[in-house]
Order: structure tokens, then sequence, then C-alpha cells
């Protein structure tokens, strides 16, 4: 089988033909505790500082449009998420400190049902 054939220590190279379900989920990471006073802008920006941003949506409220407090990035590549975490978790942004992990850990769902 070609999966046994990989080792897990053994950086792969990135291929873009997709079709690999835990590539989009290792360039996305989990931001939490985000004050609700921050804008996606001011939130990117902070992002950006360690690669290229592909997109960063900040969760609202279905029926208030407020937002609840975390969001989602997602980077260009799995390197750029995993510096994401290690550099900027417990980064401040308006007296708080945001909490970042990858996508993944979290168990988002792709459906849109509202929670609560």
């Amino acid at each position: 089988s070609a999966l046994q054939s990989l080792r897990p220590s053994v950086p792969q190279p990135l291929r873009m033909s997709g079709g690999s379900r835990t590539s989009q989920a290792s360039r996305s990471v989990f931001v939490g505790n985000i004050p609700y006073n921050a804008t996606e802008d001011q939130l990117e920006e902070i992002f950006r500082t360690v690669g290229q941003v592909v997109s960063f949506r900040l969760v609202k409220n279905s029926d208030t449009g407020q937002p609840k407090g975390f969001g989602f990035c997602e980077f260009r590549d799995a390197q750029t998420a995993e510096s994401a975490i290690r550099n900027l978790n417990n980064t401040e942004l308006n007296g708080r400190m945001l909490r970042i992990d990858y996508a993944s850990n979290i168990g988002e769902g792709k459906d849109k049902s509202s929670g609560g």
C-alpha cells in the first residue's frame, strides 16, 4: 500500500493536485478569545506577520450579526500555519490574549448550523 511507504517523520513535499482533506485543515488555524471590538482586518494584519493569509473568517451570530469571539485563518501552506500557532498564540489584542490552535483540533463542522 502507498500509505505504508510514507514516513511521518520525513516532511513530504506539498502537492497541489488536491484530493487531500488534511492539507486544508493543517493550513487553517482556530483563533479564540478574540475581543468583540476586533475587526477581521486587524486580525488579518496580525497573521500576515508570519506569512501569506489566504482568508480570515470571524464567526458571527447568525441572528444578531455580533462576533462570537472566535474565527479561522487559512494560510497558503502548513508551515505558515504552524509558525502562526508557535509565534502568535497568546498574542495580546485589545487587552485579550488570542488563543491559536489547529482548526482540525477544534472539530469545526462543515455545516453552518448555529449552536446555542
